[in-house]
């Protein structure tokens, strides 16, 4: 093993919530290096979703991490939610003057990656930790193999585990992989990216007596739509034609415009929350500390608050010297966590019926519905959550 590495903070995990913090950082003088066992190309080329939150625009935009937001991102103002074969707008500007931006994660990933790259961050692709060591100390220490399939080490003030759902750092937390708390629902996704022009101005969301729908966007010519479906169904069981009947019959009163359908995957819906987010000088974020169902667009949201929280206690302690935010982060992030799972159960319960559901759960989740376009107040609050509550600590002086 050749010499190890040293630097203020280590980060595993090159997605956005690794790469942001890395940027952040770097802003204010405290170096960091960046590992992830993927390559750039893979990081860059996985298509994921991407609707983001007034307030992480506005800190990618002011943070000087992608202007490009601005002008590839299409600004939504509103959601549609249908039901009964009938749409109701739900109008953020109206409601709560906010709006979200539809961005695609891999375009976020692509400014940010090119950010660092430009300030000439260290960002190391291809290298794999197995290990994270002696959270409790000054010290403590990752270890792993490089893109050579050489062991490394790399010893710093703080590790942050940005290692996604699956993250190696999490063990060094809460003692395992899977120490949390952990929700599975009995459906998924069947989720398509098709060639074709928007069906509609902005996402719809149905919920139908067939099951639930997502007519989503990509771009001008790209467009993702969701159907609900059993966990176990195989991707490829379904011929083209009975994926536009499927989504067509989910969404009547809307015309969709059909295309060339290139990618067809199952997602599943888990939520889970680390048991710990924090111990000694070792630190969770994003995925790796906690996932939602995408229902309520809040994933990569939920990384980018965590983000702010932990930016913010490096910080201070760079600056002073002082733990009081860094001791504080867990209980500070696991409020919005907690308020995004709540959301997320929300809208999903909601929108999709159980396959044990009765008929009185499809008339109580009807009525719900309807409770929420009928009142200011239930529409306000699911345009204030699902444009983003505000992020704490910033703009930050």
């Amino acid at each position: 093993m050749t010499a190890p590495l040293r630097t203020r903070v280590a980060i595993v995990g090159a997605g956005p919530a690794g790469l942001l913090l890395s940027h952040l950082l770097h802003r204010d003088g405290i170096d960091s290096i960046v590992i992830d066992s993927r390559s750039r190309d893979e990081i860059e080329s996985t298509i994921r979703a991407g609707i983001l939150e007034q307030g992480t625009v506005e800190l990618l935009t002011e943070s000087g991490a992608s202007d490009r937001v601005l002008v590839d991102g299409h600004r939504h103002d509103g959601i549609e939610l249908r039901f009964e074969g009938e749409g109701h707008r739900i109008d953020f500007a109206e409601l709560v003057g906010r709006a979200v931006w539809l961005y695609p994660q891999h375009e976020v990933l692509k400014d940010l990656v090119a950010r660092r790259l430009g300030d000439r961050g260290d960002l190391r692709f291809g290298w794999t930790a197995t290990e994270v060591l002696d959270a409790e100390s000054d010290s403590p220490r990752v270890v792993g193999t490089d893109a050579a399939g050489e062991p490394f080490e790399i010893v710093a003030d703080f590790v942050v585990g940005a290692d996604g759902s699956r993250s190696v750092t999490r063990t060094a937390v809460t003692g395992s992989m899977t120490g949390g708390y952990f929700r599975e629902y009995p459906f998924a996704w069947f989720g398509i990216l098709c060639e074709a022009p928007p069906s509609a101005p902005e996402l719809i969301y149905s919920a139908s007596d067939e099951g639930f729908a997502l007519i989503s966007q990509r771009s001008a010519t790209v467009q993702r739509m969701y159907l609900q479906c059993d966990p176990e169904l195989d991707p490829a069981s379904m011929s083209d034609a009975e994926i536009w009947d499927q989504l067509q019959r989910r969404v009547r009163g809307t015309e969709l415009i059909e295309g060339p359908i290139f990618q067809r995957d199952v997602l599943r819906f888990r939520s889970f929350v680390a048991h710990e987010l924090h111990r000694g000088n070792v630190f969770l974020m994003g995925d790796a500390a906690h996932t939602v169902p995408p229902t309520g667009a809040k994933g990569m949201n939920l990384a980018v608050a965590d983000v702010v929280l932990l930016h913010a206690a490096l910080r201070e302690h760079a600056a002073s010297g002082s733990r009081t935010l860094i001791d504080s982060y867990a209980s500070t992030a696991s409020d919005r966590i907690w308020r995004a799972q709540h959301f997320s159960w929300w809208m999903t319960s909601m929108l999709h019926a159980a396959p044990d559901a009765t008929e009185f759960d499809r008339r109580r989740r009807l009525g719900e519905l309807e409770s929420v376009v009928r009142s200011r107040a239930g529409s306000t609050y699911l345009a204030e959550a699902y444009t983003g509550w505000p992020l704490a600590g910033w703009p930050q002086a």
